[in-house]
C-alpha cells in the first residue's frame, strides 16, 4: 500500500495538485492534511487528523455505475470508523476554489 499510496502522491490529478496548493503547509486555518493517506484498505485524497475528514475529488469514473456502487462501499467503511467524507467534483475545484475552501471550512467542528 505504501509504494501505491507514494505513486499517487507523485501523480496528482490537475483537481488535487490544485486543491493540495491551498491545503499543504497548514494554510487552512492551521489544519494539517495529508494526501492519499490510507485508511483500511482505501486509500483517501486528502485527509485532515484533526477533524477526523476526508476530502474527495471526483472525476468521470465517479460517475459510472462501478463507480458509484464503490464509492458507497468504502464510503459505508470509512464513515463507519467516525470520519467524515466531503466529495467536490474536479470542476468545481477548477472554477471555485475558493467556494470549495469555505465548504471544507464550514465542516470544521471548531
Amino acid at each position: 500500500m505504501k509504494s501505491f499510496r507514494k505513486e499517487l502522491r507523485n501523480n496528482l490529478t490537475p483537481a488535487e495538485a490544485i486543491l493540495w496548493s491551498a491545503l499543504k503547509n497548514k494554510q487552512l486555518e492551521g489544519r494539517k492534511f495529508r494526501r492519499q493517506h490510507s485508511i483500511g484498505k482505501y486509500v483517501a485524497d486528502f485527509y485532515c487528523p484533526r477533524e477526523k475528514m476526508i476530502i474527495e475529488l471526483d472525476g468521470a469514473d465517479h460517475f459510472t455505475p462501478a463507480g458509484i456502487e464503490h464509492d458507497e462501499k468504502r464510503d459505508n467503511y470509512i464513515r463507519g470508523l467516525g470520519i467524515k467524507i466531503i466529495r467536490f467534483e474536479n470542476n468545481l475545484v477548477y472554477n471555485h476554489l475558493e467556494e470549495v475552501l469555505e465548504e471544507i471550512k464550514n465542516n470544521f467542528r471548531d
